[in-house]
């Protein structure tokens, strides 16, 4: 199954399936075959537990680099190292990169990809649930002390190679993360949709069949938008729904103390908070979102390790800011997302009754 992605620059496909590693060096062996070098890009762990697969399915010859894992590879001190290897490694124009792993380490590698030489062609062989969202669309980038994803580019992968096999290793902290994601999508883009997750018991009850197929959807919401708005000037922005403060989070308890769906998760909480504000979303809408996500098994008490002062700062330096002001993706109706100035004062209001419902879950 392919899903196509078109831009105003570039149109590549989305591959879906099991065990199609194999196959997409099969496919494009003729324009594989025509770089000078293929350099895989991975983290510890997913080489660690994909090694072998990869060996005996990717049919061409390939040199390796391995970055730390998660959010700790995107610094400035990784891409200067991958950068250096490549030099190091007399790769060209004519090379091209191939991100293995989670959302980590596509970012990084997109980056890198962006700018060696100016750019160079890169492809995605997403390994999470996660990185249905972040392999697809082209965003590419490394975080700073000051903020998540501030320095990068919006870069176009070649081709994305999702392979469920890689899928079959994850934990259920992955699974958990990436299926925010998922659920994020549902809400910008189909009531009925976000229905099935609200009548979810726990998440042991998602079958394997169903959560390919929320995947295989979310990648065509993301497909979709990214269509419409490759350099995030407008319909781009809503699936920022949940970042602003997420991204908070993360920033504010430190990368990778937190997985970035749980972060996202957190997020949607107070978004839909100002939705039932300043959108049409029913009263108690939030309420019950909140109540799902804790028989998800999200964590939440990451919110009352940060000080509101603390997500504040990080939230007005957020790129969807502007002029001092906060932008937040909502919904007027589920299904149905706009952009609203929000005051401080209402985002704290909402982080405060946030904070009391943590509190009486964890009493």
């Amino acid at each position: 199954m392919s899903i196509q992605v078109k831009t105003k620059d570039s149109v590549y496909e989305v591959y879906l399936g099991e065990n199609i590693l194999k196959s997409f060096c099969s496919r494009e062996t003729d324009k594989l075959s025509k770089y000078d070098q293929l350099v895989i890009i991975t983290d510890e762990h997913v080489w660690s537990l994909h090694e072998e697969y990869v060996r005996r399915n990717f049919t061409l010859p390939f040199k390796l680099y391995i970055v730390p894992n998660g959010e700790s590879c995107k610094t400035f001190e990784s891409y200067y190292q991958v950068q250096s290897f490549l030099l190091d490694e007399n790769c060209s124009r004519n090379s091209a990169l191939l991100a293995l792993g989670g959302g980590a380490v596509g970012d990084l590698t997109g980056f890198v990809a962006a700018t060696f030489m100016r750019g160079i062609p890169f492809y995605q062989i997403p390994t999470t649930i996660l990185a249905h969202d972040s392999a697809v669309g082209g965003k590419t980038a490394i975080n700073h002390p000051n903020g998540k994803n501030m320095i990068g580019a919006f870069y176009q992968p070649k081709e994305v190679i999702y392979d469920f096999h890689f899928l079959k290793t994850l934990p259920e902290g992955e699974i958990r993360s990436g299926l925010a994601e998922v659920i994020k999508h549902s809400l910008i883009s189909d009531a009925k949709w976000m229905d099935e997750f609200l009548n979810l018991p726990n998440l042991l009850a998602i079958e394997n069949k169903q959560l390919l197929h929320w995947i295989e959807k979310g990648i065509r919401v993301k497909a979709h938008i990214v269509e419409l708005d490759e350099k995030e000037q407008s319909y781009r922005k809503f699936l920022n729904f949940g970042h602003t403060y997420g991204h908070a989070i993360e920033a504010s308890v430190g990368y990778g103390q937190v997985t970035h769906g749980e972060a996202v998760m957190i997020g949607m909480i107070p978004a839909l908070m100002l939705s039932e504000l300043h959108g049409n979303v029913e009263k108690g809408y939030a309420r019950r979102v909140y109540d799902l996500a804790n028989r998800l098994g999200y964590n939440f008490t990451h919110v009352l390790h940060c000080s509101f002062e603390s997500l504040s700062k990080f939230m007005q330096k957020d790129k969807k800011s502007m002029n001092g002001e906060l932008h937040f993706a909502l919904l007027q109706e589920i299904g149905h997302p706009f952009m609203q100035k929000v005051s401080v004062e209402e985002i704290k209001r909402c982080d405060n009754q946030l904070r009391q419902w943590v509190k009486e879950e964890n009493k």
